[in-house]
């Protein structure tokens, strides 16, 4: 172990580089909770630990998310990782891509694999159009699972949520704020629980801020795929509809309303007003910086986890909803209304 390597031990966790060294030669004077820490530094930094260090596995956890082109589920990933190995358990990571392993596929092979329990983050639980019963079906396999993302009370068992509605309330406030008082949605299909969800919120924001009745808003929603493509299609049907701001059920479709704006010859945030949703990495750095409600990811996947390994060691955790509260970052890509108030 070179000097510089301690220090970026030492660094990552927080401590003295000689407290690294005590863990690393099995000294005594450091307290569980520090030697911990410096061996979860190791695993995040990549060093192997050294053999006499290295706890037998805890067991397999398996993690289910859609496709990683959205950055905010490799976010999610990360930190539900980091937390499980943490623990001492291994997680074993499937992604869903189109063409590729169904939902029930990946389940299946981690059944197979021994896994002790499995998260899924936005998966078919979040579909109201599915069958819920895949879920009971796993419960009598006996295998705990934890469910980030859309709520369903025929799925008996726990739930990580962020607060949709909320959201929505934080971004038209923002909004009428600034002076906009024409503002569009653009989301995904309704039968996802969240889009239903977010669509409540703005229905009741828009109503109560601006006055507009439910069929007023109504026409102000826009259906479409929660991609960049999808975001750019929205926009310029909301645009067509005489909105100067949109709010994007995520910051890929935000990206694709910028885009839409800038092909008209108009800028954001001078002519028209753009908020996202998740606060993926990176999208600080956008041109301009994204406005944009900031999923909390770090609480809800150490929460998801900690249910999760509750129900595996076998003390059953309540059947309920946790739900967290975003949070709005206000950045570049909103600003006052064209000529408003």
């Amino acid at each position: 172990m070179t000097t510089a390597r301690l220090s970026d031990i030492a660094a990552q966790a927080g401590v003295s580089e000689a407290t690294v060294s005590r863990v690393l030669n099995g000294k005594a004077g450091v307290s569980a909770t520090t030697r911990q820490t410096v061996l979860a530094a190791l695993d995040v930094l990549g060093y192997e630990r050294p053999t006499r260090l290295r706890q037998r596995s805890a067991g397999l956890i398996g993690l289910i998310t859609p496709e990683l082109s959205n950055p905010i589920f490799p976010a999610l990933a990360q930190v539900i990782e980091q937390v499980l190995s943490r623990h001492g358990f291994t997680p074993v990571l499937c992604t869903q891509t189109p063409g590729g392993a169904t939902e029930d596929e990946l389940v299946e092979m981690l059944v197979e694999r021994g896994v002790a329990g499995i998260v899924f983050v936005s998966g078919l639980h979040a579909d109201t159009s599915a069958d819920h019963d895949r879920y009971a079906r796993l419960t009598g396999r006996q295998v705990p699972f934890v469910l980030i993302n859309g709520y369903s009370d025929r799925i008996d068992a726990p739930f990580i949520s962020p607060d949709d509605r909320t959201a929505m309330w934080m971004a038209v406030q923002h909004l009428v704020g600034l002076g906009h008082e024409r503002i569009g949605l653009a989301i995904g299909p309704r039968r996802y629980v969240p889009v239903l969800r977010k669509i409540e919120g703005f229905t009741a924001a828009v109503g109560e801020l601006l006055g507009s009745t439910p069929e007023q808003v109504q026409e102000l929603i826009q259906h479409t795929l929660f991609s960049v493509e999808g975001g750019d299609a929205a926009a310029g049907a909301l645009l067509d509809k005489g909105c100067t701001a949109i709010v994007c059920g995520s910051d890929m479709m935000a990206l694709g309303a910028i885009r839409a704006v800038r092909r008209r010859g108009l800028a954001v945030p001078q002519d028209i007003s753009v908020v996202g949703f998740d606060d993926s990495p990176l999208i600080a750095f956008t041109e301009p910086p994204l406005t944009t409600i900031r999923q909390p990811v770090e609480a809800m996947a150490t929460a998801a986890v900690d249910a999760l390994l509750e129900e595996v060691g076998g003390n059953a955790t309540q059947r309920v909803e946790f739900m967290f509260q975003p949070e709005l970052v206000m950045r570049g890509s909103t600003g006052a209304a064209a000529g408003g108030r």
